[in-house]
């Protein structure tokens, strides 16, 4: 009784057995319902997904698009994050500001209408997608890497000031050493709009294949089951590369645990 009251109570935070035994049972009810009412349905039934996923990950294709997928969205990765915190240091300075800003702004353009001049830009298929993705996700950098430094207290400047610092000690002391962490977690959690954006991209040229290629081939087809087989894939990838951008966190910054348990 006390764990039903938990569960259904407002406000109230659970974790640990508890919680994962709540997941387990909404999922397996989740998957028993589409199994008994989707039997007769258009969309493939859990089962079907299942054995589909299964054929897909023990083909000799499916390796080759996995990492091929996996080293442009990496790439894309690094060079916006290291773009992202050029941009965002430079910011500090009056400057740059305006540039930060507008970059900000860049968020509410739509790559739709973008993909003839980037074509026009670069030289082949694959600087045309990693282009594309690093537009994609720079925007986003940005905005998470600004709030991080405008959330900065006044204090830490203050105490740099009392210490006899100047401004750009100021800044690698407070703002690019002593947020590290942080910005490490604006990389983990916009690692999702990368993983999200992949499966376009590649759309655009599928001569290097990629897991975006497979998707986009087999919904040319109408191939239901392998459809969701590999958004099942890249959904599960996508699960695993934050779990392990996580503790990857407090691996290489093990005070953060302190801060998460407060």
């Amino acid at each position: 009784m006390d764990i039903l009251k938990q569960i259904f109570s407002p406000l109230t935070h659970i974790k640990g057995r508890t919680l994962v035994i709540l997941i387990i049972i909404q999922t397996v009810v989740a998957l028993l319902l589409w199994e008994i009412f989707g039997a007769n349905g258009l969309i493939p039934t859990p089962l079907k997904i299942i054995k589909a996923v299964v054929t897909i990950v023990t083909t000799e294709f499916f390796i080759d698009n996995f990492f091929s997928s996996l080293g442009l969205t990496l790439t894309g990765m690094g060079l916006s994050i290291v773009i992202a915190l050029v941009v965002s240091y430079l910011s500090l300075i009056p400057v740059f500001t305006p540039l930060a800003r507008f970059i900000v702004k860049c968020r509410y353009l739509t790559l739709t209408g973008l993909i003839f001049l980037f074509t026009l830009i670069t030289q082949d298929g694959h600087q045309l997608k990693l282009s594309l993705l690093i537009f994609g996700i720079v925007p986003f950098f940005v905005t998470s890497l600004l709030s991080i430094i405008e959330s900065i207290n006044i204090q830490e400047y203050e105490l740099c000031k009392t210490l006899r610092m100047n401004n750009w000690q100021t800044l690698l002391e407070v703002v690019i050493i002593g947020r590290l962490d942080q910005v490490f977690e604006v990389m983990r959690q916009n690692f999702a709009i990368a993983w999200m954006m992949i499966t376009m991209v590649e759309g655009l040229s599928m001569s290097e294949g990629g897991l975006g290629t497979m998707l986009i081939k087999s919904n040319k087809y109408i191939d239901l089951s392998t459809v969701f087989a590999i958004l099942v894939i890249i959904f599960a990838l996508g699960i695993f590369f934050d779990y392990l951008l996580k503790n990857m966190r407090y691996w290489l910054f093990p005070y953060t645990k302190i801060h998460v348990r407060k």
